[in-house]
């Protein structure tokens, strides 16, 4: 049986697993410097630490288990990773920069049962969810890279965008982000991390009341019930009025905004009247959140579905603008490589099953 990662504690939960084990709570700063600080990768050089500490960890725990697979690099700097897991499942983890600074898309689940018609992701079925420290390594590997290729960078943002329904792996989920804004650790502030959900309705209401301060982000596509049940089969059990519902509870709990993503998919979502549709969806509370419109990715399984035309992308801006809702088109990285996200992931399956 594999040993689970060390970086799935948070810094709470290390200490409670150091005082059961008859060893002071206090080591728990050391190895969390160590780990997240220093960024040692093998138990051996905690020579900081207690060595009868540091060989109770190591008979328990791992530090890494993850192992690059294949490495993408874009010409915009974008560099998506393909990691192996210690079951030998393939996750994507994307690393993109921006202005602002170095921000990382993470993978939650192993595959995805939302079923976006559209998406890269759920071509396969959800195998299992990722633990909490499969999540933190992923960021952890990223900033390894940064580290090696001497760029004397950090990692800056988060978002949790990645293959699989975060909402579905929501434990896991609340102890990654405790982990990466933890101040002693790798001290992400909230406010540069985004979770975003399909929809899942009680979910919400649940990360609302966890008050952990990250932003949150819905992956919304459509601005009625047909067209949205159409693309995303999750719409038939919770439709747009439930989760509007869900929203203004998170917005009378938070001084925070939301972001709805918004991805345009020729002649299906991205009429004129899909915007006037979407800027009265969110007529009473449009100055609490902005609309991110994403040009789509094309997905060889999912041809149906095309790239919007510029034209029909401006368009659909201006309504949006027009009727007083904040939006921006998103910029886009790695187009000169597997862009769409679970694409790199599907591709390689194909070729090892042709093997």
């Amino acid at each position: 049986m594999n040993k689970p990662s060390i970086y799935g504690l948070t810094l709470d939960q290390l200490k409670e697993w150091l005082l059961a084990h008859g060893h002071k709570p206090s080591r728990a700063l050391q190895v969390w410097d160590l780990l997240y600080r220093k960024r040692v990768t093998d138990f051996s050089d905690m020579n900081e630490v207690n060595s009868e500490c540091v060989q109770l960890l190591a008979d328990t725990f791992v530090i890494q288990t993850l192992t690059q697979h294949i490495k993408q690099e874009a010409a915009d700097g974008t560099v998506k990773f393909l990691f192996k897991l210690q079951d030998g499942s393939l996750i994507e983890t994307v690393m993109m920069r921006h202005k602002y600074g170095l921000s990382v898309c993470v993978t939650t689940q192993v595959g995805c049962n939302i079923g976006c018609s559209f998406c890269a992701s759920g071509l396969l079925a959800k195998s299992r969810d990722l633990s909490a420290g499969e999540i933190v390594e992923q960021i952890m590997n990223v900033q390894l890279h940064l580290d090696q290729i001497e760029k004397d960078e950090l990692v800056s943002h988060i978002v949790v965008m990645g293959i699989g329904e975060p909402f579905d792996n929501f434990n896991n989920l609340l102890d990654f982000l405790n982990v990466v804004i933890d101040h002693k650790g790798l001290a992400i502030a909230g406010r540069r991390i985004t979770v975003s959900t399909s929809g899942i309705v009680n979910k919400i209401y649940e990360f609302t009341d966890a008050a952990i301060p990250v932003n949150l982000a819905i992956s919304l596509h459509a601005p009625n019930n047909e067209l949205r049940t159409r693309i995303m089969k999750i719409n038939r059990a919770m439709p747009i009025e439930k989760l509007m519902a869900s929203l203004k509870y998170y917005l009378a709990k938070n001084n925070r905004r939301i972001t709805i993503e918004y991805i345009l998919l020729k002649d299906v979502n991205d009429h004129k009247e899909e915007a006037e549709q979407l800027a009265e969806l969110f007529s009473d509370f449009k100055d609490r959140l902005y609309v991110n419109l994403i040009p789509y990715n094309p997905v060889d399984e999912h041809s149906q579905y095309q790239r919007s035309e510029q034209e029909s992308v401006l368009a659909f801006y201006d309504t949006l603008k027009k009727n007083g809702v904040n939006c921006k088109i998103r910029q886009e990285h790695g187009t000169d490589i597997d862009a769409a996200c679970g694409q790199l992931r599907s591709k390689q399956l194909k070729k090892d099953a042709q093997q």
